[in-house]
């Protein structure tokens, strides 16, 4: 097989510096790359472990419509996931992050919870 890996997802948000208040603060990611790439863009990337390889790129989405006028700055469907789901949930509403309820399906348990621009993301326990 040619691909090996899920690289990067790019989330496209409203303020980068909010994003990643959001993401290392209240989520405990770390970021993994952060560059100035003109006056006014900044590559940031971050992720849930320096050893993770998958990263969120948070893109601001005026820059991308100024690239690109016609480019999708919508929100992606993402899925994270855990092996503890309870200890998730509760260290998640204990830094404050909006959470739905803990819903336990045929299939799993899981929990929505949403990011600083309300966009809406999944965390499933996967043992």
């Amino acid at each position: 097989m040619m691909i090996q890996q899920i690289g990067k997802i790019t989330v496209y948000v409203n303020n980068q510096t909010e994003a990643k208040k959001f993401w290392t603060e209240k989520m405990n990611f770390v970021v993994k790359f952060e560059q100035q790439m003109g006056p006014n863009m900044t590559w940031l990337e971050v992720g849930p472990s320096e050893h993770a390889f998958t990263t969120f790129v948070l893109y601001d989405k005026a820059t991308m419509l100024t690239h690109n006028p016609s480019a999708n700055v919508g929100h992606p469907s993402i899925l994270l996931s855990t092996t503890d789901i309870e200890k998730t949930y509760a260290e998640l509403q204990a830094t404050g992050v909006k959470v739905d309820e803990l819903m336990s399906m045929p299939y799993g348990k899981m929990f929505k919870f949403f990011d600083q621009d309300e966009n809406e993301y999944l965390i499933r326990e996967d043992k």
